[in-house]
């Protein structure tokens, strides 16, 4: 074995190092304090939102159930970066093993996937509510809307769980620093000591399958709507037909905004600062699932009713 050969092999990562915010590691205990505050509203809020729609009667319509289904996911995604995340900020744990990250990867790019799912099954529940109003109850039944959970969720797993096995496959020596608090593909991909031509090319099919599709469906959608409202003669009725979508609409640009930008930086920013990546991650993945609840609440006032109701009583 030769010198050269020696030195590689020595070189091979069995970790990777997870990144907080470059230049403020001092500052890191306190930036965990409103880390912490925003993790704790995101799980305290979705948490909140699927109780009242589990226990309040008039809340199990198919709108609600979606809205279910996107704070379920919100809260997964909560819940898989929360220990990496304050495990950085309050103790400085920056080591990750190989598996737990391609395991966080997984959850991490699945329930994402699962959102964008959801999403486009909201604005299909918005078209047939305001295009369709006397199909609306036929069509969009419990055991559909059961059947559309369940492909949602299926369509993401399936995408998604190549990725773990295609990045164990490939070695990692020089510097196993990752720019972000938790495992994302197109980050370890880039670690490689390997060609990672087929995981770029299956990561750019998976998004333009997922959130291209997706976002191209929803804003179709958006233009049936429109345009169905702007036929409704009464300037009340349109009103309160858009406002019906507000909080939808909201939940759309909170979720592809911050999801579009970071993969835009990460395939062809090269020359962006190390702090936007990190910044924008930050926003891609707490942004969403604190949000969510917080919209709905304050925009839907059955869920306003009904949390006012809960917390009252």
């Amino acid at each position: 074995m030769t010198l050269g050969s020696l030195e590689n092999k020595s070189s091979i990562s069995s970790t990777f190092l997870l990144s907080g915010i470059p230049g403020l590691e001092h500052m890191h205990m306190w930036i965990s304090i409103p880390l912490c505050f925003m993790y704790l509203v995101s799980i305290l809020g979705n948490c909140t939102i699927l109780f009242v729609i589990k226990t309040e009667p008039s809340l199990h319509e198919p709108m609600y159930l979606f809205l279910s289904m996107l704070a379920l996911t919100d809260l997964g995604l909560s819940l898989c970066t929360f220990p990496t995340v304050l495990g950085i900020f309050w103790m400085g744990a920056r080591d990750i093993g190989h598996d737990a990250c391609f395991a966080q990867l997984f959850f991490i790019h699945c329930l994402s996937f699962l959102e964008s799912s959801v999403l486009l099954s909201m604005a299909f529940d918005r078209f047939m509510a305001i295009c369709r109003p006397l199909h609306y109850s036929s069509i969009l039944t419990n055991t559909v809307i059961s059947r559309i959970g369940l492909a949602s969720l299926g369509r993401s797993v399936a995408l998604i769980f190549p990725l773990p096995f295609m990045l164990k496959r490939f070695p990692y020596c020089g510097s196993p620093v990752l720019s972000h608090s938790y495992c994302l593909h197109q980050e370890v991909m880039k670690l490689a000591c390997a060609d990672i031509k087929a995981n770029s090319i299956y990561g750019m099919f998976v998004i333009v399958s997922t959130v291209g599709v997706d976002s191209l469906l929803i804003l179709f959608s958006y233009a049936l709507i429109l345009r169905t409202v702007l036929s409704i003669a009464s300037r009340a009725e349109r009103l309160k037909a858009l406002n019906t979508c507000v909080s939808h609409i909201c939940a759309v640009l909170l979720f592809y905004t911050p999801m579009i930008g970071l993969s835009i930086i990460h395939r062809f920013g090269k020359q962006a600062p190390h702090l936007v990546q990190v910044i924008m991650g930050f926003v891609y993945l707490l942004f969403p699932p604190l949000m969510n609840p917080i919209v709905y609440s304050v925009k839907t006032k059955q869920i306003r009713d009904s949390v006012t109701h809960a917390f009252c009583h």
